[in-house]
């Protein structure tokens, strides 16, 4: 802890109130006026209250936070998020590693979030990554509210500014309650989704000042990316559901082929005889054709 500034020698003509004049320790606390080193058996001046004044006299003000430099060069970011493989390695684990780069690499960027809007009209939304639990409850407060930066900012694709969170007629009810929470200024990236699934990037500032224009335009650098994984995520979602949808396909024309020769065994009819039969069950009973197809097979084993 650094030394309290010295006390400057009282005038030899007049003793100070309160302490003696031989001896200069204090009638109150009986300690010596000489510096002190803590944690010797005395306590040493208390620190200084932000806005107050110093013993001296002078008026200290309260530190300014300062908003954090980037600590990482988008090229090594977009480096790393290039070997995250879509499938291999979870959606949400990506989108969170987007928001962490971003946050990283984009000055001034104190919070990170990552919107999604799902549904037809985008009318279900979701913070799928944030770096601080602030960034997603000012998300969470839009989705509720059903308006916002970030919720206009994914459906139009558009860069969404709040400048000045303490002056602002476009969102005011968002922009006081961030104002509450200390973010001066915020902006949204919409990320270009041609899919049922809008998204967009937001960052929350606190310190005094906004986002430059390139590093916004870093930040769109960054939610291309994150839409580049939505996209893949669609992609190779859909492919594993129509893999899937195709093996259950497989595996009920086997079925049914199983079926119809035991029909024909049976009722020794022809085979195209055979599957009107077994399409006829199906619609007499409301049950899938599959599902007959099995009935038939498994009395058959049966019997």
């Amino acid at each position: 802890m650094p030394k309290p500034p010295s006390t400057p020698d009282p005038p030899s003509t007049r003793d100070r109130p309160g302490t003696s004049k031989q001896t200069g320790t204090s009638k109150q606390t009986g300690t010596s006026e000489q510096d002190v080193t803590p944690g010797a058996g005395a306590v040493p001046h208390p620190a200084h209250t932000p806005g107050s004044a110093d013993p001296s006299g002078a008026r200290v003000d309260p530190p300014r936070r300062t908003a954090p430099a980037a600590v990482m060069e988008p090229q090594a970011a977009f480096a790393e998020l290039g070997t995250l493989v879509v499938g291999e390695t979870p959606l949400s684990q990506v989108l969170a590693r987007v928001a962490e780069l971003a946050k990283a690499c984009v000055p001034g960027a104190e919070e990170v979030s990552v919107t999604l809007l799902e549904g037809d009209k985008g009318e279900s939304g979701r913070s799928a990554a944030f770096t601080g639990r602030l960034a997603a409850t000012l998300d969470e407060r839009q989705y509720a509210a059903g308006f916002g930066p970030c919720i206009d900012a994914a459906q139009s694709g558009q860069v969404v500014r709040v400048d000045d969170t303490s002056d602002d007629d476009v969102y005011p009810d968002f922009a006081a309650i961030a104002a509450r929470q200390e973010v001066r200024s915020s902006v949204s990236v919409g990320m270009p989704l041609p899919q049922r699934t809008a998204g967009g990037l937001n960052v929350y500032r606190f310190d005094e000042g906004v986002l430059d224009q390139d590093s916004v335009a870093l930040l769109q650098a960054f939610a291309g990316y994150a839409a580049i994984a939505l996209a893949n995520h669609s992609l190779y979602a859909s492919a594993v559901a129509l893999s899937a949808h195709l093996q259950t396909a497989m595996q009920s024309r086997a079925m049914i082929e199983q079926a119809k020769g035991v029909l024909v065994a049976s009722l020794r009819c022809t085979p195209e005889e055979a599957f009107q039969h077994l399409v006829k069950q199906s619609q007499h009973r409301n049950v899938k054709l599959r599902d007959i197809a099995a009935d038939v097979v498994e009395h058959a084993i049966r019997a």
